[in-house]
């Protein structure tokens, strides 16, 4: 390969990387609520470059591997642990756009990149507030934040990676705030 097509792979490789960590919802979560700090921004599209740097380096990966860097950085960069099943989706396409790369397949890269943003989601999480919240001092309770997480997306849902969220099916079992006693205590009652 000459070195001007060489350089052009290397730029369509990039920009294929960037556009699948653009549209990784754990990814824009982390940086919207600034997991990451002030910085959250910088630091996502330093990201691109390290894993981009990542696979030319490492030439011969496995699925795994490619995970666990992923993760590892989210943990490192953004204090963010990714358990909602998206490390496996964002890793294998990644690994396709490498291999593409590693092919010289400039097409492929291209369509996958304009593939990806054609179908990118929107995300946004929104802090949950439960009943309690309202009755209780944050310095009795030690609890972690729990989010909602919902996302549009203008197209057709591309290999999971946006899926939308769905309705919360009714639970019979579901606490009543009169069952919330006020030591903190919560009566279970008999299913009818």
């Amino acid at each position: 390969m000459m070195a001007g097509a060489a350089e052009d792979m290397r730029e369509l490789f990039g920009a294929a990387v960037r556009a699948a960590l653009d549209a990784w919802p754990a990814l824009q979560i982390a940086v919207e609520n600034g997991f990451g700090g002030v910085h959250s921004q910088e630091k996502a599209e330093w990201l691109g470059g390290a894993v981009e740097d990542y696979f030319i380096a490492n030439a011969d990966l496995e699925l795994e591997e490619v995970e666990d860097f992923l993760g590892e950085l989210m943990t490192t960069e953004f204090d963010t642990v990714v358990e909602d099943g998206s490390l496996p989706q964002v890793s294998e396409q990644l690994q396709t756009m490498f291999y593409h790369f590693q092919k010289g397949d400039g097409a492929a890269l291209q369509e996958l990149a304009s593939h990806i943003n054609e179908k990118m989601c929107k995300v946004t999480a929104t802090p949950v507030k439960t009943a309690r919240e309202t009755d209780v001092d944050e310095d009795e309770v030690d609890s972690v934040e729990e989010m909602e997480v919902t996302s549009t997306n203008d197209g057709a849902m591309m290999d999971g990676i946006c899926p939308q969220p769905q309705p919360p099916e009714p639970d019979s079992q579901t606490i009543k705030e009169e069952d919330i006693v006020e030591d903190g205590w919560t009566i279970v009652r008999r299913k009818k």
